[in-house]
Formats: structure tokens, sequence, C-alpha cells
């Protein structure tokens, strides 16, 4: 039997050990286990508590629908509120809207803000100008419509897109010996015409009814517009109702080197007095 002598050193690898147990013993707080060796990493998640994959694609599923439903909501509400992109399917706006062009539409106008003289605006295709004839499915129509319907596409088809010329009351004519339109009498400048276009190639002379607008494309030579449905009506076929306009033309959206808001011409009926 061996005895440890005084003066002798402890033998190294039994206080190796014990040091060893000593640090694993300080490093655990009271009353917490050991750490082990299959101790999951911060954030982990046990694989008992995982769902089933089941139930995971069932709460994706749900998620997405939610979060489609949402958005839905919010282009509903501001298509119907605030503002509604629409396309440019004609020439008869050129060259100040381009076919292909999106354009957005300010809601606010007429039902908050009136309208004056210049402003561009779309309106439903009005019931005295004829229906626009239909030539897709039923089934295609019925979803574009939809689609339309909730702000996701924008509109076109059935809606027009054309500037004021003349408001409730006012008295309009063409063309002058220079060419020129008049709105109560005034004789007006239009820049806005396209280029190589003419005020109008159509005489005409009429009264804009009570809570209609008469209304012209830019591109006088190629527009389909108030003074093609009127014929000898004296404004009452031709000019819109008001309760048809969906709203004013206030920017081009796209493309992208087209981008900018509408050019104010307020300027052109400054000097146009009110109807008498």
């Amino acid at each position: 039997m061996t005895h440890q002598t005084q003066g002798e050193s402890p033998d190294p690898t039994t206080e190796g050990a014990a040091t060893s147990q000593d640090r694993d013993a300080a490093a655990t707080p009271a009353g917490e286990p050991a750490a082990s060796d299959d101790a999951l990493p911060p954030g982990a998640i046990p694989e008992d508590t995982r769902l089933p994959k089941g139930k995971s694609r069932w709460a994706f599923t749900r998620e997405l629908v939610v979060i489609v439903a949402i958005a839905l909501t919010l282009s509903f509400l501001v298509k119907t509120f605030l503002a509604q992109p629409f396309y440019i399917p004609s020439q008869s706006m050129e060259s100040t809207l381009d076919v292909g062009d999106r354009i957005i539409v300010s809601k606010f106008t007429p039902q908050h803000s009136p309208l004056h003289r210049g402003d561009v605006i779309v309106f439903e295709d009005p019931k005295t100008w004829g229906s626009t004839p239909q030539h897709s499915s039923t089934l295609k129509r019925a979803v574009s419509d939809a689609l339309v319907f909730v702000g996701v596409l924008p509109g076109g088809g059935e809606h027009v897109v054309k500037r004021i010329i003349g408001m409730p009351g006012d008295h309009v004519k063409c063309c002058t010996k220079d060419g020129k339109l008049t709105v109560n009498g005034v004789e007006i400048t239009e820049p806005y015409i396209d280029q190589g276009s003419v005020p109008s190639t159509i005489p005409f002379n009429i009264t804009v009814p009570k809570d209609k607008v008469w209304v012209m494309g830019d591109n006088r030579n190629d527009s389909a517009d108030s003074r093609m449905h009127d014929g000898n009506s004296d404004g009452k076929l031709g000019s819109v109702p008001m309760s048809d306009i969906t709203g004013q033309v206030v920017a081009i959206a796209w493309p992208i080197s087209r981008i900018h808001a509408l050019k104010d011409y307020s300027s052109v009926f400054a000097k146009v007095p009110d109807p008498s």
C-alpha cells in the first residue's frame, strides 16, 4: 500500500479529473440540468413540435387566401374611391395619349371636385352613341370584367376617353374663317391637337344641354366623338351625360418612357365667359 508522503505532489491525473468536474459543476447553474450533446441550438424547433405536413400545407394555403383577399379588397377600395387604371385602345387622343398607354383616372372628379373645359375624361359609352361590339367569348369577358371590377386589370372596352370642350350651357361652334373653334363666342387656339389635324373637318353649331358635356378627341381627323354622334340634334345626342363620367385622367402610368402627369390646358379657355 502506497502512502503519499509530506512534500509529494498529488497525482496529476486525479487532479485533472477533479478540476474538470469542478468546472462542469461551476458552469451549470444550480437546479438546471447539465447540457447534453443533443441540445438544440437557440431558436430551433424540437422535432416533436413540428406541424404535420398536411396541417402545414393547410396553414400556408389559408394564409395565402387571406393575403389575396386583403389585396383584392384594397385594390377594390382604391379603384372605387380614389383612382382606377385604364388602357388606351385607339388613336383618337394622339398624341396626348398613345395606343397602349396605361392611364390613371382620378375618382375625385367629378364626384368631389368640378370639371373644367380642357379636362381629359373617361366615361361610359353613352347610350345615344350606340353600344360597343363585344368580340370575346362570354367566359373570357366575364373573367375580364371581374378583374376590372376589383381593379386588378385596367379598364377599357365600353369606356371612352376624350377632352371636354364645352360645359353645360356652352355654345360651341366650328369653324371660323381661320378654321378655329369658338366657345361662347370666343375663338380658342388648341395646342393639344395632334400634329396634322385641324380643329374639325365637320362644321357644327350646338348648345350643350344641362348636365352634359361636349367632348372631342385630340386627334380630330380620327376621333368618333360628340361631332360624329350628334346628327342635327343641337348637342342633345352627341353630348355626354355627366352621370356617365368615370373620372378625370391625371397621369400616364405606363410605359416607363411616357410616365408623366397630364398637362393642364385651362389657360386655353381662360377668356371664355360663362354661358349666358
